[in-house]
Parts: structure tokens; C-alpha cells; sequence
């Protein structure tokens, strides 16, 4: 972490605290305690009226006068976010994001923070892999520097390609990179999971305007086409976390039927088949067909 972003954290970690000792601040920066206390010494130049308590029980503070006011944000409000960023922190790679929660628990009284939802991601060996990946992007990102990367596409083809770095998306199980592709001259979001050998080259780039593309984006969908399936009772809790529980209703004791939407294309018959025997496509028989025909193509591999 650079000088100046350790000394922002400092002033806002003693704003909402009565005293921090120099062995927090220390193990919380990875600095050593010397470089601590010079940063005290900076900030006190700046005229910030921090104050210092010798002692067992002592360390530093702020002046209460120079506190904000905590009434923009309740305890709940705060432990709310807290919760959030704490689930998220999971899956996201930044150290910025693990700063960000120790400030906010920093300004929760810690017998008010009970915890009370806690949020669990899959943590696959391959999304560790992928760190570097991310932490390339971003720096790129943060810089306005261009990307490299082989790609690989879903049918196994490779190209290389120069990319205006903009986002990191994730979704469900995935990261993705937003950013406009040279090569294509068109926005386009790549698979980090299919690149390889990515590297920041020395080239910067003037933005353009993203956000505008990125807005048009949010409102495409892909073709979707309604379908009913007996489902088992198995699976009826994945049914209901993404289509409600209005999409289902009693058929036998056996199954139920579900009436959802899913994509009119391959992606659709991956997810469907992802259920193996626990799910049966009984309309439109039109799908019912292309179904059929997307299993016998995977049960002829095995032939």
C-alpha cells in the first residue's frame, strides 16, 4: 500500500475510534511500528489534531471536534455492509477489499456486530489460479495500459488479441473482462478462464465511453423460449431459487411440473441436462425434439 492511501486510512479508522495503539496500526498495514509512528508525525504537520496516550492501554487519537458525524450511517447501516463486502470478499482478489472491511469493523462497537448472516462461496482451486489474472487486469485497468492475451474460443480456436481493458465481471461461477477488442474494433467481454498468456503492454489508451456501451449491454437477453418439465423433488429447491416458486406446481407424487424459460440454444440444453433423470421436457415437442437429439449426439460419443 503506498504512504499516502496508509495515512487516508489512518485519519478514517480514528475518526470513528476513541484510541488505536501502534501495534494495530502495524499489524493491520504490515509496516513495522517506526514506520507508524512517522506517519503520526506526517499527519500531525498537516495540522489533523492527533493526540497521543502513553501507557499499557494507550496509543492515538483524534480530537472529537474534528469527528464526523456518525448519524449518516446507524451501527445497523454499517454492519449491513459489512455483511455484504464480508461474503463478497470471498470471491473478489483486491487487498483494498480486506482494508475495506477492517475500516468498517473498525467503526462498528464490536457488541453490536452479532454476525447474524454469513455468506459462503465455492472455493475451487481453480479460481486461485486465476488471482494473477485478475490482478493483471486490474492493474491494466487502473493504469489505461493495453491488454494482450491469447483467446480461446468454445470450439477450441485461438487468436490473439489487443484489448482496451475496462471491467472485471463476475457471474456465477465466472470472471469475465470487459473492454473494447482491437482486433475486432467492437466492445466484447472475454472468459478469463480461456485466455492465456496475458501480459500489460506498454501501450496507453484514451477511454471511450464505456458506460454508455455498458448500459446497452445490461439490457440485452438472449432469445429465450418457455418450457414445461416433470421435475422430482430433488431438485425442486433449484427451481425455486431461480424461478419462484409460482413456476411450480403438484403433478404426482412422483414429480412436479415447472414452468420456466431457459436459452433457446446449446447453453439451454447444458443446464437441462445438468439434471439428468430428476427432469423430463414434456412441451413445446418442437424442444422436446432438439433435446433428444442434443443427448443421442453426446450418448454417441461413448459408442
Amino acid at each position: 500500500m503506498e504512504k499516502i492511501e496508509r495515512l487516508i486510512s489512518i485519519v478514517m479508522i480514528l475518526l470513528q475510534k476513541n484510541v488505536v495503539s501502534t501495534t494495530e496500526f502495524s499489524q493491520l498495514f504490515n509496516v513495522s511500528k517506526r514506520t507508524i509512528l512517522r506517519d503520526m508525525e506526517t499527519l500531525s504537520l498537516t495540522n489533523i489534531p492527533i493526540y497521543a496516550i502513553n501507557g499499557v492501554y494507550g496509543g492515538y487519537g483524534i480530537m472529537d471536534e474534528y469527528k464526523l458525524d456518525k448519524r449518516l450511517l446507524s451501527s445497523k447501516d454499517l454492519e449491513n455492509i459489512l455483511t455484504a463486502l464480508g461474503g463478497l470478499g470471498q470471491i473478489l482478489f483486491s487487498d483494498e477489499v480486506e482494508l475495506t472491511l477492517k475500516k468498517i469493523e473498525s467503526m462498528i462497537e464490536s457488541a453490536s456486530w452479532k454476525g447474524s448472516i454469513h455468506l459462503s462461496f465455492y472455493d475451487w482451486e481453480g479460481r486461485s489460479e486465476i488471482v494473477q489474472i485478475l490482478k493483471t487486469c486490474q492493474e491494466a485497468i487502473v493504469q489505461g495500459r493495453l491488454l494482450t492475451f491469447d483467446y480461446i474460443d468454445q470450439c477450441g480456436l485461438k487468436t490473439n488479441r489487443m484489448v482496451e481493458p475496462y471491467q472485471l465481471h463476475f457471474s456465477e461461477m465466472s470472471w469475465y473482462l470487459k473492454g473494447f477488442c482491437l482486433n475486432r474494433m467492437g466492445y466484447r467481454t472475454f472468459k478469463l478462464s480461456r485466455t492465456d498468456n496475458l501480459n500489460i503492454d506498454n501501450k496507453t489508451f484514451v477511454p471511450r465511453d464505456f458506460l454508455i456501451e455498458h448500459k446497452a449491454e445490461q439490457h440485452y437477453q438472449p432469445e429465450l423460449i418457455t418450457i414445461k418439465a416433470l421435475i422430482s423433488h430433488s431438485i425442486k429447491d433449484h427451481f425455486i431459487e431461480r424461478y419462484g416458486q409460482k413456476r411450480i406446481v403438484a403433478y404426482n407424487s412422483e414429480f412436479l411440473i415447472a414452468t420456466i424459460d431457459v436459452p433457446q440454444n446449446q447453453i439451454g440444453f447444458q443446464f437441462l441436462a445438468g439434471f439428468g433423470a430428476d427432469l423430463v421436457i414434456i412441451e413445446p415437442k418442437t424442444y422436446v425434439e432438439d433435446y433428444r437429439e442434443f443427448l443421442n449426439a453426446m450418448i454417441k460419443k461413448y459408442d
